[in-house]
């Protein structure tokens, strides 16, 4: 705070009694202070707290001695008014004053002492001996630190003498005042919270599928979202969060769209799944059973995630229900669930949803730590346990399967699931951005947990386990621990401001683990070597401002996750009439109509041809028209 403006306003409040507060817009005055209360806008991982040292000097009006002598200005004719530094312009102090010519004197020369243009002193009456004292004690700092005449040290002594109980007066109410400010920027930080929220209504129609299956009628689906987002030192954050949605869903089948197309959907994986549509709607995420209590129209917590600062640039998080990508940066342009992408496939890299990382209902819990050591690298790293609320494993209730069939415990073992990713993200360009998968996973049941393809089992024969309807007739034991390997990149290219490219390429290496599997009737058989490798890319367009300022269209083509290959035992036969191994490929546009800055409508479809890898399935089209509401 600057030393002049700090003497200046304490003589000024001499007179009055009166003491300065922070309101956090403005000082102002008040005859008991109180800790002052700002509240913080944390919006995301890097968000960053105010400047705390940064308060600026206080601006207060004058005690009027006689208001009859002086107009009252306002307090936009203060802030309007520069300042000068010759006493000589300053009207409403008498120049016939021995004490205001040696104060005139020395200003001149060392410009220790500010007013206004308007020739005022700016106090609302007459300068008092408290005034001149400030002015003064302005002067001493000034002229101690460069060279002085003996006629001016001879001054300044004098004005020392005849001023010395107000400068005495003067210091220690600056001393208190100092002392108060150094508590206020030291407490102004307040626990603050805010509430973030976001609805989401869809229509949807489809048509296509399995031959088995039957086409579904238009639905109309929502989902529901309150964030309260809380900071305690105004450098952390926790967010809290809600949800509540219609989408409906079972351990197998379940009344879908994906099941009615694809009938034996198993945990409501599938190409057909929506970006904002969760993957374990009807299903217990602790055991995997069909629980009412995480079906439509209910509310749960789909998130408990804590953000703190340890060092500069480099900061941790802990979670008990999160997402992948809350801690992972996404610069693919249309990763919004809310507003971008419609399909699941397209929003993010494959590799980050493996270990359910984007289930929609915040199944992983864990821990991790974002490094920044400049603006244009980002490192992030996690581990995630799902099943970590489980102390142990509930006796075997499906095939070989236990009643956790996540697993259980939080540290890496062989009964719990568990992942340890990393993501480095770059930005070599302004124009350019990448960003670096890599992941390790044990799965306690043999699934890949991304849910986009209802295809996601490790095939192998002879053993006991078969889930009807899987699209290339699967055959393997679902308690059959897996190992997962995930490998990807993604990038973005700004041609211009308006018009990006972005895509990922995925591949996920799968593979059978030592031991043995129980199965349901007892005993149990060695566990088999089989492997698979599962590929997936993407890429499309996004036009910025597209027709009308704030609306934004994208065109999105790829390749959904598919069985490139298998080792071992494990399989992918060719099923006449029922299961024909091919390649599937993805297409999708849509636009998005911004009404207003907190609503938005999408209209939009894609088409899947093969869909689910299967050339026997009929191309299957899904149309959405989405509106979403945040604030």
């Amino acid at each position: 705070m600057n030393k002049i403006n700090t003497l200046r306003a304490c003589s000024l409040l001499l007179m009055s009694g009166s003491s300065l507060v922070w309101t956090g817009q403005a000082w102002a005055e008040s005859a008991h202070p109180t800790p002052p209360r700002q509240s913080v806008t944390l919006t995301t991982i890097e968000s960053q707290p105010p400047n705390s040292s940064s308060i600026p000097a206080p601006v207060a009006p004058l005690p009027v001695a006689n208001p009859t002598q002086v107009a009252n200005p306002t307090q936009a004719d203060l802030q309007a008014l520069g300042q000068v530094t010759s006493v000589s312009q300053l009207s409403d102090v008498q120049p016939t004053d021995w004490a205001y010519q040696a104060l005139a004197s020395l200003v001149e020369k060392y410009g220790c002492i500010a007013g206004y243009p308007d020739g005022t002193f700016r106090g609302n009456r007459a300068a008092t001996r408290f005034e001149l004292a400030a002015a003064l004690n302005a002067c001493l700092d000034v002229v101690s630190d460069r060279f002085a005449t003996k006629e001016d040290l001879a001054a300044v002594r004098r004005l020392q003498q005849e001023f010395a109980t107000e400068l005495a007066t003067i210091r220690g109410r600056v001393d208190n005042v100092e002392a108060r400010i150094a508590a206020l920027e030291a407490t102004q930080f307040s626990t603050t919270t805010k509430l973030q929220g976001e609805a989401i209504l869809g229509f949807e129609a489809a048509g296509g599928g399995n031959p088995t299956g039957s086409q579904p009628n238009p639905i109309a689906v929502y989902r529901t979202r309150l964030n309260l987002v809380t900071s305690f030192t105004g450098q952390d954050m926790l967010i809290t969060g809600i949800q509540a949605f219609n989408f409906q869903g079972a351990l197998v089948g379940g009344a879908s769209v994906q099941n009615t197309l694809f009938p034996g959907t198993v945990l409501n994986s599938g190409s057909t799944n929506l970006g904002f549509q969760p993957q374990f709607a009807g299903i217990d995420p602790n055991n995997l059973a069909n629980s009412s209590a995480y079906g439509p129209n209910t509310v749960n917590l789909y998130k408990l995630l804590y953000i703190f600062p340890v060092v500069k640039s480099f900061t941790s998080f802990a979670f008990v229900k999160a997402e992948t990508t809350d801690a992972f940066p996404q610069i693919i342009p249309w990763a919004s669930e809310g507003q971008g992408a419609l399909s699941r496939f397209a929003g993010v890299n494959p590799i980050v949803r493996l270990t359910t990382g984007t289930s929609g209902i915040g199944v992983p819990s864990g821990f991790g730590f974002i490094w920044n050591p400049n603006s244009k690298v980002n490192l992030t790293a996690l581990y995630g346990v799902a099943g970590a609320a489980n102390p142990g494993l509930v006796p075997t209730a499906l095939d070989g399967s236990a009643g956790t069939p996540l697993g259980s415990g939080f540290l890496p073992n062989n009964q719990n699931s568990f992942i340890a990713a990393a993501q480095a993200t770059f930005s070599p360009l302004k124009t350019l951005d990448l960003a670096l998968n890599l992941s390790y996973s044990q799965h306690a049941i043999n699934v890949l947990g991304t849910g986009l393809s209802s295809g996601g089992l490790l095939g192998y024969g002879g053993d006991v386990f078969s889930v009807p309807g899987l699209p290339y007739g699967a055959i393997g034991n679902l308690a059959q621990r897996v190992q997962l390997v995930g490998v990807g990149g993604t990038g973005t290219y700004r041609i211009t401001p308006n018009i990006a490219l972005s895509g990922y390429a995925a591949g996920i290496f799968v593979n059978t683990m030592g031991g043995t599997n129980t199965l349901a009737g007892g005993g149990a058989l060695p566990s088999p070597t089989a492997g698979a490798v599962y590929t997936s890319f993407m890429g499309g367009v996004q036009f910025s401002d597209a027709i009308f300022e704030g609306n934004t269209a994208a065109l999105i083509i790829g390749q959904p996750l598919y069985l490139e290959s298998t080792s071992g035992i494990a399989s992918s036969p060719n099923i006449p009439g029922v299961f024909s191994r091919a390649r599937p490929f993805q297409i999708e546009a849509y636009y998005r109509f911004r009404v207003t800055d907190n609503i938005s409508v999408t209209p939009g479809a894609f088409v899947i041809f093969n869909p689910e890898f299967n050339s026997l399935n009929e191309t299957t089209a899904v149309g959405l028209i989405r509106s979403t509401f945040t604030f």
